[in-house]
């Protein structure tokens, strides 16, 4: 069976490897024939966290996310599964009390728990929430990996530009169209919205973190994802916009002020580079397998996309070669 996928981001790039792996002839026809800064893969975080997650999100975020865990845990060459550590200032306590109700899988820390978890904090923060499970890994060496992973595995890559939605006016000689477009699909998914997110890299030699750190606050809960060589991922905001190439002032200094807040050595960081990006989400910012003639279109992994995108890849591999509808992301009207 001979499979065109539309997209290299995450999505498109999780469904080949699950189209390949059943056998599938895979080619991949992207804008861009590289991973780079026009990707919204390019921007994420890759905290692989369904519990924090789930402070704001619904169940089923949690249950692709456990899944997904399972495939980059086998796949990403970087995958640490080192947990996720949730602190607040002194003042905003109450909020710590608010993510502990709202989420699960978590054991309170305190005092030389923090200590023994991340000793550059514990002057600041005595108490925190520490989940044990949560795992992170580097999207940008994670996708290259796979795209390795795929090449090698004999999927072809094409670099092309495709404006129109794909439909039955758009000539290929593939038995299935997976579009994993984002954002540029939105002309056939009119309900598709943008939510655009701002973040940083900044270098600095001055504090270790072993994990993703969350730290609570009012107006931007901030999370610092540790990279390789002193690099810290800052992230990120989430603003109702499609706006996919200019940061804000507000929202850069909001997200340094954070960061000072966490720890002073912060600010003598040196900024590596700003991201800007537009993540595609539904109203209910689930992600959706949907149905045109024989395309499919996965989509809508609004701030998910490494959380989602594999376990996503295999409910759709599953529907176009099993005929297995899954309710939790297809509707049986569309299928």
């Amino acid at each position: 069976m001979k499979v065109e996928i539309i997209g290299s981001g995450v999505s498109g790039l999780c469904c080949a490897h699950a189209f390949a792996e059943r056998g599938c002839e895979v080619s991949i026809i992207a804008a861009s024939d590289a991973l780079d800064s026009t990707c919204c893969s390019w921007w994420a975080g890759g905290m692989l966290a369904p519990g924090c997650e789930g402070e704001s999100a619904e169940p089923l975020i949690a249950t692709l996310g456990v899944e997904s865990m399972a495939f980059w845990q086998a796949i990403a060459p970087d995958y640490t599964t080192a947990g996720t550590l949730v602190v607040a200032t002194s003042r905003d306590q109450p909020l710590i009390n608010n993510f502990a109700r709202n989420t699960e899988g978590w054991q309170r820390v305190e005092g030389k728990q923090v200590h023994q978890l991340e000793p550059d904090l514990a002057e600041r923060f005595n108490c925190g929430l520490f989940f044990t499970d949560e795992a992170h890994l580097d999207p940008r060496q994670a996708l290259a990996h796979l795209i390795n992973t795929l090449k090698k595995s004999g999927v072809s890559f094409e670099q092309r530009q495709i404006d129109d939605a794909p439909g039955n006016d758009y000539h290929s000689a593939a038995d299935w169209i997976i579009d994993c477009r984002g954002l540029g699909a939105q002309q056939t998914l009119t309900d598709l919205r943008g939510v655009k997110g701002e973040m940083l890299h900044i270098h600095s030699d001055e504090i270790a973190l072993k994990r993703p750190v969350r730290l609570l606050h009012p107006r931007i809960p901030l999370y610092i994802v540790p990279r390789a060589k002193g690099v810290f991922m800052i992230g990120a905001t989430m603003i109702e916009s499609t706006e996919r190439t200019r940061a804000s002032v507000r929202s850069v200094l909001e997200l340094l002020s954070a960061a000072y807040a966490l720890h002073p050595a912060f600010g003598e960081a040196t900024i590596i580079e700003i991201g800007v990006e537009a993540r595609p989400a539904f109203t209910d910012n689930l992600p959706r397998l949907r149905r045109r003639g024989k395309t499919l279109s996965v989509n809508g992994m609004y701030r998910h996309g490494f959380l989602a995108a594999p376990a996503m890849a295999r409910r759709c591999v599953e529907f176009a070669l099993d005929g297995i509808i899954p309710p939790e992301v297809m509707d049986e009207n569309t299928a």
